[in-house]
C-alpha cells in the first residue's frame, strides 16, 4: 500500500496497491473521510483540485465523489490548476481539508495524492504526523468494495478559484514597483504557464515570452527527459529564449508550478541560479520590503530553510534582526518554523513567499517576486550583481550537491554508518567533525549526519549526508563559505566552488555509485 512521504501519496500510474488507480484513490479518500468525520469535520468543506498528468481527472472525479458520498461540501476545482491554488483555497475557504492530485515534477508514469488539513495552528498546511499514519489506518481498514460515490459539480467558490487566487497575488506584491523587464518562461508542460503569465501581466510585466513547446500542458513532457528544472537539459530551451530576445529574466515552473527555477546573464552567459541563490535573493527582498513597511509587525519576522540548505539567507536575516529558523526537509515542516514567518525556502526550489495565503510553495507568487526583485536591478548590474551584493555583505557562500545511486540498500546504510562511527578527519584539507541528527533530541531529528569544519582563515566547511527517502540514493549537501577581505567576490567564488568540488570529490561513494545530477 502506498504511504504518506514528504508530498503525500506518490507512484506509478498502474493497478494494484502500490499503484496509483481509481481502487488506491477511492480507498485513501474513504480513508481521509473517515478520520476527518471521527474528529468533528463531518459536512465540511474540502477542496479538490488535479493537475493535468495522466489519471489526474479520473482520479479527482473519484475523491471529489466519494467525499460527496460521505456528506462533505466538496469545493471541486473546474479545471487542472497549479498546487498552490489548491492549497490557496484550502486555506481561504477554512476547508477542513484539501486533496490535490499531482506527482509535480516526477516522471510522466508516476501521479499523486497529496492532502492539506485545516487545523490550526497552521490551517492550510500538509499533514505531518501523527495524522499521516492515522490516516493511513484508516485507508488500510476501508473495503473498496464499500465505497459510495456521488457526483458533485464546481460550484461558485470552485469557478473563483483561480480569480481569487490572482487577486491574493496583486494585493501582496500591491506595494512594490514594477520596472519594465523582459522575461522568458517556461512551465515545462505543465498547468502553470497561463496563470503565471496573467499573475505577471497583473502586476505589471506584460513583456513576456513563453517557450511554445513546452507552454501547453503534456503529461508525457515531451521535451525533457524529466520535467523537473533541476535537472541538466529541463531549462536549454528556456536558456536559448532568453538569450534570443535579450531577457532580462528566465523563470522556470515545474508542471504543478509549485517549484520556480530563475535563471539569470552572468557576465556573458545565461545560467540557472541555484535554489539557495534563489532562496538568499527572495528571503531578503522580503524581509527588506518588511522593514520598509509602515505596518508595525512586533514580533521579529521569521524566515526559514531547511536542514540541508545552505547558509547565505541565514546570514542576512540575521544581520538584519530576523529570525532564522532551520527545519527538517519538507515544506510541511517549512511553513511550521514559527511565527510571524515572513519567507521559506528549500534548496529544491521550493519558495513560500506569501505565507498569510498559500502555507506550501508556490513557483507561481515566487515567480512575481523575481520579476519585482528584478526589475529593482535593471541599471545596477542585473541579479548578478545583486547576488554579488548579498556575498559582499554576508561573506560568500557556495553550495553544491552531490547525488549516488546505490541500488543495494545495504551500501547507503554502510556508508551512512560510516560517517557516524568513522567520519573522514578532513576533507580537502579542512578538519572536520560529525554530527548524528539520529540521536537529536529536538524536532530536527532525523537519519542524517552533518560534518563542519574551519579553516584558520575562516573558510567554514559544511556538508549533510542523508539518504533519499524515496529512491535508492544517497545524497550529499556541501557548502563553503568565507568573508570577502583581500580579494573580490568573484575571486572568492571562483576559489571556493573549486575546492567545494574537491571536497564532495572526497566523501565515500560505495563500490558501485552511479554519479547523478539530484
Amino acid at each position: 500500500m502506498l504511504t504518506f512521504g514528504t508530498a503525500g501519496l506518490r507512484g506509478p500510474v498502474a493497478p494494484g496497491p502500490d499503484g496509483m488507480n481509481v481502487t488506491t484513490v477511492t480507498r485513501a479518500t474513504a480513508g481521509l473521510a473517515d478520520w476527518l468525520i471521527a474528529r468533528g469535520h463531518a459536512g465540511a468543506p474540502v477542496v479538490v483540485g488535479r493537475d493535468a498528468r495522466n489519471g489526474s481527472e479520473e482520479f479527482a472525479a473519484a475523491t471529489r465523489e466519494v467525499l460527496a458520498a460521505r456528506g462533505f461540501d466538496v469545493i471541486a476545482l473546474p479545471d487542472p490548476a497549479p498546487t498552490p491554488v489548491t492549497a490557496f483555497a484550502t486555506r481561504v475557504h477554512g476547508a477542513a481539508a484539501g486533496v490535490m492530485i499531482t506527482a509535480s515534477h516526477n516522471p510522466p508514469r508516476d501521479n499523486g495524492y497529496k492532502v492539506y488539513l485545516g487545523d490550526p495552528p497552521c490551517p492550510g498546511a500538509q499533514l505531518v504526523g501523527p495524522a499521516d499514519r492515522e490516516i493511513e489506518a484508516a485507508i488500510a481498514a476501508t473495503e473498496p468494495a464499500e465505497i459510495p460515490r456521488r457526483p458533485v459539480a464546481p460550484d461558485r467558490r470552485a469557478r473563483a478559484a483561480r480569480a481569487d487566487y490572482l487577486a491574493r497575488i496583486c494585493a501582496r506584491f500591491e506595494d512594490a514597483v514594477a520596472r519594465p523587464l523582459r522575461i522568458a518562461l517556461t512551465p515545462l508542460h505543465g498547468v502553470g504557464g497561463d496563470l503565471a503569465v496573467e499573475a505577471l501581466a497583473r502586476c505589471g510585466f506584460s513583456d513576456v515570452h513563453v517557450v511554445g513547446e513546452q507552454f501547453a500542458p503534456d503529461p508525457d513532457f515531451p521535451t525533457v527527459a524529466f520535467p523537473n528544472p533541476e535537472e541538466p537539459g529541463a531549462t536549454d530551451l528556456l536558456l536559448a529564449l532568453a538569450d534570443d530576445v535579450d531577457a532580462d529574466l528566465a523563470v522556470a515552473l515545474d508542471p504543478d508550478a509549485d517549484r520556480c527555477a530563475v535563471g539569470i546573464r552572468d557576465g556573458d552567459r545565461w545560467r540557472m541560479l541555484t535554489g539557495d541563490e534563489t532562496g538568499a535573493l527572495l528571503g531578503t527582498w522580503v524581509l527588506d520590503a518588511v522593514a520598509e513597511s509602515a505596518v508595525p509587525h512586533g514580533d521579529r519576522p521569521v524566515v526559514a530553510s531547511s536542514i540541508v540548505s545552505g547558509t547565505l539567507l541565514h546570514a542576512a536575516a540575521l544581520r538584519r534582526g530576523a529570525d532564522a529558523r532551520r527545519t527538517l526537509t519538507g515544506f510541511k515542516w517549512l511553513v511550521r518554523a514559527g511565527e510571524p514567518l515572513v519567507y521559506a525556502y528549500e534548496e529544491a526550489l521550493g519558495h513560500c513567499v506569501d505565507p498569510a495565503a498559500v502555507r506550501d510553495k508556490d513557483g507561481i507568487s515566487a515567480a512575481v517576486a523575481a520579476a519585482f526583485l528584478a526589475s529593482s536591478w535593471i541599471g545596477r548590474g542585473g541579479l548578478a550583481a545583486a547576488l554579488g551584493a548579498l556575498h559582499a555583505e554576508n561573506g560568500v557562500h557556495v553550495t553544491a550537491p552531490r547525488s549516488l545511486r546505490l541500488d543495494d540498500p545495504s551500501e547507503i546504510a554502510a556508508i551512512m554508518a560510516g560517517l557516524r562511527t568513522a567520519p573522514p578527519a578532513a576533507l580537502a584539507g579542512i578538519p572536520v567533525t560529525a554530527a548524528d541528527y539520529a540521536e537529536r533530541t529536538d524536532g530536527l531529528r532525523t537519519d542524517g549526519v552533518e560534518l563542519t569544519g574551519r579553516r584558520p582563515d575562516g573558510v567554514a566547511l559544511r556538508v549533510f549526508a542523508r539518504p533519499s527517502g524515496t529512491e535508492p540514493k544517497l545524497k550529499y549537501y556541501g557548502q563553503l563559505s568565507a568573508p570577502v577581505a583581500d580579494g573580490s567576490v568573484s575571486t572568492v567564488h571562483h576559489e571556493l566552488s573549486q575546492l567545494l568540488d574537491d571536497v564532495l570529490a572526497e566523501l565515500p561513494a560505495g563500490s558501485r555509485g552511479e554519479e547523478i545530477r539530484r
